[in-house]
């Protein structure tokens, strides 16, 4: 009765110990950015996680907050939404493989020379991070979050105004993608 008590509790404990050998969930889907702390690595990932899906939501959002503070312009917004959608599209195709590739030289090159004259001391790191932007910074992030802030104050003049503020960003940002496809 004994060996039968024991055959049947090591029976039982064999699917645990058979998973307790999968160490899948610790292996990183991704290879992580060289040089990058590890709290950056853990913002990379969650950034490229569902991206599309995080994209999505905040245009929903968006278009929300056009409807509200800024009817009259719906229209405009829906078009720039749209068209950023089609230049990022074509951006990422096959297509523009070339492109992408050259443009990432370009920017490495870029990043190399800047960080060149950061660590001979020609230039401070707020001019390393807002050259290496091109001269933008986080406006559209920023603008962003301020939009945010104003609705949850309630305050329709400055939600309205950042709305178009952020409008003219979109726009920008759709001129910038036009430029790198010709």
């Amino acid at each position: 009765m004994k060996m039968i008590l024991l055959i049947m509790s090591f029976v039982m404990m064999l699917p645990g110990i058979a998973g307790a050998a999968d160490y899948s969930y610790a292996v990183p889907t991704e290879k992580p950015c060289d040089n990058c702390s590890e709290d950056h690595r853990e913002h990379h990932k969650m950034m490229h996680k569902d991206w599309q899906a995080e994209q999505a939501k905040r245009e929903q959002k968006l278009l929300a907050w056009v409807n509200q503070y800024t009817p009259d312009k719906k229209q405009e917004w829906a078009k720039a939404i749209e068209e950023r959608k089609q230049l990022r599209s074509q951006w990422m195709s096959p297509e523009n493989a070339k492109k992408r590739e050259q443009w990432k030289a370009e920017k490495m090159a870029k990043m190399k020379k800047l960080r060149k004259q950061l660590e001979e001391g020609k230039m401070t790191k707020e001019e390393f991070i807002k050259q290496m932007h091109g001269g933008k910074g986080k406006e559209e992030w920023k603008s962003f979050h301020d939009l945010k802030l104003a609705v949850e104050k309630q305050d329709s003049g400055q939600a309205a105004d950042i709305l178009n503020q952020l409008l003219s960003q979109y726009k920008a940002n759709n001129q910038m993608l036009r430029e790198k496809l010709k």
